[in-house]
Protein backbone atom coordinates (compact mmCIF):
# COMPACT_ATOMS: atom_id res chain seq x y z
CA UNK A 1 0.00 0.00 0.00
CA UNK A 2 1.11 3.53 -0.67
CA UNK A 3 0.08 7.07 0.28
CA UNK A 4 -2.30 7.36 -2.66
CA UNK A 5 -4.25 4.31 -1.41
CA UNK A 6 -4.56 5.83 2.07
CA UNK A 7 -5.73 9.23 0.82
CA UNK A 8 -8.35 7.55 -1.38
CA UNK A 9 -9.54 5.54 1.61
CA UNK A 10 -9.73 8.60 3.86
CA UNK A 11 -11.84 10.40 1.26
CA UNK A 12 -14.17 7.45 0.72
CA UNK A 13 -14.70 6.63 4.39
CA UNK A 14 -14.81 10.05 5.99
CA UNK A 15 -16.00 12.15 3.10
CA UNK A 16 -12.80 14.18 3.40
CA UNK A 17 -12.73 15.49 -0.14
CA UNK A 18 -11.96 18.99 1.11
CA UNK A 19 -8.58 20.55 1.72
CA UNK A 20 -6.25 19.87 4.62
CA UNK A 21 -7.15 21.75 7.79
CA UNK A 22 -4.87 24.77 8.14
CA UNK A 23 -4.20 27.68 10.43
CA UNK A 24 -2.37 30.98 9.90
CA UNK A 25 0.91 31.83 11.64
CA UNK A 26 -0.61 34.90 13.33
CA UNK A 27 -3.62 33.01 14.72
CA UNK A 28 -3.49 32.35 18.45
CA UNK A 29 -2.66 28.97 19.89
CA UNK A 30 -6.15 29.03 21.43
CA UNK A 31 -7.58 29.31 17.90
CA UNK A 32 -5.43 26.38 16.79
CA UNK A 33 -6.55 24.26 19.76
CA UNK A 34 -10.19 25.03 18.93
CA UNK A 35 -9.61 23.99 15.31
CA UNK A 36 -7.91 20.75 16.39
CA UNK A 37 -10.93 19.95 18.54
CA UNK A 38 -13.44 20.99 15.88
CA UNK A 39 -11.86 18.80 13.20
CA UNK A 40 -10.99 16.00 15.68
CA UNK A 41 -7.40 15.90 14.41
CA UNK A 42 -3.93 16.00 15.92
CA UNK A 43 -2.21 18.59 13.75
CA UNK A 44 -2.84 21.61 11.54
CA UNK A 45 -0.70 22.71 8.65
CA UNK A 46 0.38 26.34 9.04
CA UNK A 47 0.11 28.36 5.85
CA UNK A 48 0.72 32.04 5.35
CA UNK A 49 -1.47 32.43 2.25
CA UNK A 50 -3.40 29.18 2.05
CA UNK A 51 -0.80 27.46 -0.11
CA UNK A 52 2.71 28.27 1.18
CA UNK A 53 3.46 25.87 4.03
CA UNK A 54 5.44 27.51 6.82
CA UNK A 55 5.03 24.93 9.58
CA UNK A 56 2.84 22.45 11.39
CA UNK A 57 1.31 22.72 14.85
CA UNK A 58 0.36 19.57 16.67
CA UNK A 59 -1.16 18.65 19.98
CA UNK A 60 2.34 17.66 21.04
CA UNK A 61 3.69 21.16 20.29
CA UNK A 62 0.94 22.72 22.40
CA UNK A 63 1.35 20.33 25.32
CA UNK A 64 5.11 20.86 25.47
CA UNK A 65 4.65 24.63 25.56
CA UNK A 66 1.89 24.30 28.17
CA UNK A 67 4.34 22.43 30.37
CA UNK A 68 6.83 25.29 30.01
CA UNK A 69 4.52 28.31 30.16
CA UNK A 70 1.21 27.12 31.61
CA UNK A 71 -1.92 28.57 30.03
CA UNK A 72 -0.04 31.70 28.91
CA UNK A 73 0.80 29.78 25.74
CA UNK A 74 -2.82 30.01 24.56
CA UNK A 75 -2.41 33.73 23.87
CA UNK A 76 0.78 33.23 21.84
CA UNK A 77 0.73 33.09 18.07
CA UNK A 78 0.90 29.81 16.20
CA UNK A 79 4.24 30.88 14.69
CA UNK A 80 5.77 30.95 18.19
CA UNK A 81 4.78 27.34 18.91
CA UNK A 82 4.71 25.53 15.55
CA UNK A 83 7.34 23.15 14.26
CA UNK A 84 9.17 24.43 11.23
CA UNK A 85 11.13 21.30 10.37
CA UNK A 86 8.64 19.88 7.91
CA UNK A 87 8.59 16.29 6.76
CA UNK A 88 6.84 15.47 3.53
CA UNK A 89 6.06 12.41 1.49
CA UNK A 90 4.89 11.65 -2.04
CA UNK A 91 1.75 9.88 -3.25
CA UNK A 92 3.83 6.88 -4.35
CA UNK A 93 5.67 6.38 -1.04
CA UNK A 94 5.07 3.00 0.57
CA UNK A 95 3.42 2.89 4.00
CA UNK A 96 6.12 0.67 5.48
CA UNK A 97 8.67 3.37 4.63
CA UNK A 98 6.47 6.06 6.18
CA UNK A 99 5.98 4.03 9.35
CA UNK A 100 9.73 3.64 9.65
CA UNK A 101 10.34 7.36 9.01
CA UNK A 102 7.69 8.41 11.53
CA UNK A 103 9.02 6.03 14.17
CA UNK A 104 12.66 6.97 13.65
CA UNK A 105 11.89 10.71 13.63
CA UNK A 106 9.32 10.44 16.44
CA UNK A 107 6.72 12.35 14.43
CA UNK A 108 3.06 11.61 13.84
CA UNK A 109 2.25 13.56 10.68
CA UNK A 110 3.67 13.86 7.17
CA UNK A 111 2.50 16.41 4.64
CA UNK A 112 1.76 14.84 1.26
CA UNK A 113 3.04 16.89 -1.66
CA UNK A 114 2.88 16.64 -5.43
CA UNK A 115 4.97 19.04 -7.49
CA UNK A 116 5.74 21.00 -4.29
CA UNK A 117 2.02 21.50 -3.63
CA UNK A 118 0.23 20.12 -0.55
CA UNK A 119 -2.37 17.50 -1.48
CA UNK A 120 -2.98 15.86 1.88
CA UNK A 121 -1.66 14.81 5.25
CA UNK A 122 -0.91 11.34 6.58
CA UNK A 123 -0.92 10.54 10.29
CA UNK A 124 0.54 7.57 12.11
CA UNK A 125 -3.09 6.60 12.80
CA UNK A 126 -3.76 6.47 9.06
CA UNK A 127 -0.74 4.20 8.60
CA UNK A 128 -1.80 1.88 11.43
CA UNK A 129 -5.43 1.75 10.24
CA UNK A 130 -4.34 0.89 6.71
CA UNK A 131 -2.10 -1.89 7.98
CA UNK A 132 -4.90 -3.30 10.15
CA UNK A 133 -7.31 -3.19 7.19
CA UNK A 134 -4.73 -5.00 5.08
CA UNK A 135 -4.27 -7.70 7.75
CA UNK A 136 -8.04 -8.14 8.05
CA UNK A 137 -8.34 -8.56 4.29
CA UNK A 138 -5.53 -11.14 4.27
CA UNK A 139 -7.16 -12.99 7.18
CA UNK A 140 -10.48 -13.19 5.30
CA UNK A 141 -8.72 -14.34 2.13
CA UNK A 142 -6.86 -17.08 4.01
CA UNK A 143 -10.08 -18.21 5.71
CA UNK A 144 -11.75 -18.51 2.30
CA UNK A 145 -8.81 -20.50 0.90
CA UNK A 146 -8.88 -22.75 3.96
CA UNK A 147 -12.59 -23.36 3.41
CA UNK A 148 -12.01 -24.26 -0.25
CA UNK A 149 -9.19 -26.66 0.63
CA UNK A 150 -11.29 -28.30 3.34
CA UNK A 151 -14.18 -28.76 0.92
CA UNK A 152 -11.85 -30.24 -1.71
CA UNK A 153 -10.40 -32.69 0.79
CA UNK A 154 -13.84 -33.74 2.00
CA UNK A 155 -15.64 -33.93 -1.34
CA UNK A 156 -12.91 -34.17 -3.95
CA UNK A 157 -14.25 -31.08 -5.75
Amino acid sequence: MNVNDVLKGKTAVAGNSGPVATVKPDDTVADAVAALREHNIGALVVTSDGSSIVGIISERDVVRRLAEESTNVLARTVSEVMSTELRTCAMTDELADLARQMTDSRIRHLIVTTDDEMVGIISIGDVVKSRLDQLEYEKARLAEENEQITEYIQTGR
